[in-house]
């Protein structure tokens, strides 16, 4: 029987909370999980080592004048959407809501996609353009056809991957905490020995890679909420 035991400094009696504090401002902010808490690194380590409590966030009302869009990674097994919500004054997105799930057909996913807002324009993995199983028909014209307002995205994943980690330990990326999918895929997200990006599990990160790198340029923002009023004689305006 093998036993695995981890070990930081949070599981050290000895260190009193000023030291603690002390050498957590010696080490950058990526590898303080490790040494707080002995987390081990997955095969050839963990991708992104930025503790989450410096960018998880409760969610709030998206104010209507930030840009929407979302980054959606489609397969028979897992089709995951993240949507971004960025807020341009400030130069920062937010990952603020998700769709994850598997076994269905695209017309059940656009379904779901769209009722989020029909009029949020998305990116898609550019692999969608191969040819599904289904009528020989390609998975990003389906899409198209059920309503969703869909370019493909710029699939560069080590360019994808820097420009999250830089928005990461910038401040300039958040994530809403009930992005569940997004955050457990988050924790796993590795390379193997060999240094490769490891494909599985990673369905929402892809998902949020191509809403940062495509996605953002794509945003909207929503439509002025018309308000009525009731005037003489019963007449509504509208403005």
């Amino acid at each position: 029987m093998k036993y695995t035991v981890t070990a930081g400094w949070s599981h050290a009696p000895h260190l009193t909370p000023e030291a603690i504090a002390e050498m957590s401002a010696s080490y950058p902010p990526h590898e303080l999980e490790a040494r707080k808490n002995g987390t081990p690194t997955l095969g050839a380590g963990k991708i992104y080592e930025i503790p989450e409590e410096t960018f998880v966030m409760d969610p709030f009302p998206i104010p209507d004048h930030w840009y929407q869009s979302y980054g959606l990674d489609v397969g028979w097994n897992r089709t995951a959407a993240i949507w971004v919500a960025e807020d341009r004054d400030a130069d920062v997105a937010y990952f603020h809501s998700e769709h994850y799930a598997a076994e269905e057909l695209p017309a059940i996913h656009a379904a779901a996609i769209k009722g989020r807002g029909a009029w949020i324009p998305g990116v898609i993995d550019p692999a969608a353009r191969g040819r599904s199983q289904i009528d020989g028909e390609k998975l990003i014209e389906l899409y198209q056809a059920a309503g969703l307002d869909l370019e493909a995205a710029d699939n560069s994943v080590e360019a994808g991957i820097y420009e999250i980690r830089q928005r990461l330990l910038g401040g300039r990326l958040k994530v809403f905490r009930n992005c569940a999918n997004w955050l457990a895929e988050y924790k796993l997200y590795r390379r193997d020995e060999k240094g490769k990006v490891v494909k599985k599990k990673d369905h929402a990160q892809d998902a949020g890679r191509y809403a940062i790198m495509s996605g953002l340029e794509r945003g909207k923002q929503a439509a002025p909420r018309r308000h009525s009023l009731l005037g003489r004689g019963g007449r509504v305006f509208t403005g």
